[in-house]
């Protein structure tokens, strides 16, 4: 029986455009026995010659420079979105009005209202909309939330998140799109890094009821990629105190003025009967107390427990390679967009939805407002 095809139309081929031409073009080696196969059929960027040349080496299919080339193309059945977050509402509005997938990366938008539209364009929809946030799809994840939900962690009563770059802590490094808040939003750094730990910590702790919020810009004057002075005005860091609605109260760090740190996203979340703790740099190990365990005599089972998650994915992953061998970043990215797509074959929709992303959004717009007025403020439902 032949393969059902889904076809990718890819928007940016910058670094989260390769990240997903890889998950695609890997996704057969890591998940075997698909009933569908992806291939990415176009890809658009903004310049022509640049779209041309990456078609020509990955093999695709249609080159352009503009998005609706894609959108429009009735071959194509999704959108990939891989461009800076002020373009991401309208070409969602104009995919889903031509019938289009949307596998849209985060954060959902640049502004709440347009989150909050997207969100609503995306329920009267019958397509799959889903938010890229990879992170959730890493196998330790995964076991920390099956440990939450079994209960072997029983109330939680604080956390910390963090998520930590050093990529801001250059004063001679030239400003990019993210740097500036007419491009990225005004979120800055909260919208790039901090929305990953944000939803990681909805996602295992549960839904926030107030947040303080408190940005960071070290260094408000840089020059541009073209010399020319660049005045900063998106953050470079931004901490938060969060309460979740179960009464958990904890913290979240997202910075790229973090001296001495790669790629370091890093949670603890201490409930009545154990704690568990994550490094993405240590990504295949969920280290796992259990505060029931007895602590006599000479220490009994006291202690951190190290558990070896590594490549243990349920069927139609866990594999290839071995279930016993290392993985990084990529994979994460890999089962997200299985995830998604599998939805895209089934017919249903896919976790993180928009909803879901557009409530990290109000979170960081709670944490906005009150880094604006010093004050704490209600995160609405």
């Amino acid at each position: 029986m032949e393969k059902r095809e889904i076809r990718i139309g890819l928007l940016g081929f910058g670094a989260m455009g390769k990240t997903h031409a890889y998950a695609v073009s890997t996704l057969p080696y890591f998940c075997g026995e698909l009933p569908f196969r992806a291939v990415i059929h176009g890809v658009a960027t903004r310049s022509l010659e640049k779209s041309m040349a990456v078609a020509k080496e990955f093999g695709f299919a249609v080159a352009t420079d503009h998005e609706d080339d894609l959108i429009n193309d009735p071959q194509i059945d999704v959108i990939d979105i891989c461009t800076p977050n002020i373009l991401h509402a309208d070409t969602v509005r104009r995919a889903l009005a031509a019938g289009k997938h949307i596998y849209c990366e985060k954060p959902l938008a640049d502004t709440l209202p347009n989150a909050q539209a997207m969100t609503e364009w995306a329920g009267r929809s019958d397509r799959v909309c889903s938010v890229v946030f990879n992170n959730r799809h890493l196998s330790a994840v995964c076991r920390a939330k099956q440990l939450i939900e079994d209960g072997r962690l029983g109330r939680i009563l604080s956390f910390d998140f963090r998520y930590l770059h050093n990529s801001c802590t250059d004063p001679e490094k030239p400003a990019g799109w993210k740097q500036t808040a007419g491009v990225c939003g005004e979120g800055g750094v909260l919208f790039d890094l901090g929305s990953h730990i944000i939803d990681l910590a909805v996602f295992l702790c549960g839904k926030f009821r107030t947040v303080t919020g408190k940005s960071q810009i070290a260094f408000p004057t840089r020059k541009g990629l073209d010399g020319k002075e660049w005045q900063t005005d998106a953050c470079e860091a931004f901490y938060m105190l969060a309460k979740t609605e179960d009464g958990a109260t904890g913290t979240l760090t997202a910075s790229k003025l973090a001296t001495g740190y790669n790629d370091d996203l890093f949670f603890a979340i201490y409930g009545s009967k154990g704690s568990l703790r994550f490094s993405l740099m240590d990504p295949n190990y969920l280290e796992f107390y259990d505060n029931t365990a007895e602590h006599a005599p000479y220490g009994g089972f006291g202690g951190f427990t190290r558990i070896e998650c590594v490549g243990r994915y349920p069927a139609p992953a866990g594999t290839f390679p071995s279930p016993k061998a290392a993985q990084g970043w990529l994979r994460g990215h890999v089962m997200s967009m299985y995830t998604f797509l599998n939805a895209v074959y089934l017919g249903k929709q896919a976790s993180p939805t928009f909803a879901e992303a557009a409530y990290v959004q109000r979170v960081m717009d709670a944490a906005l407002r009150s880094d604006q007025s010093g004050e704490e403020r209600q995160v609405s439902p």
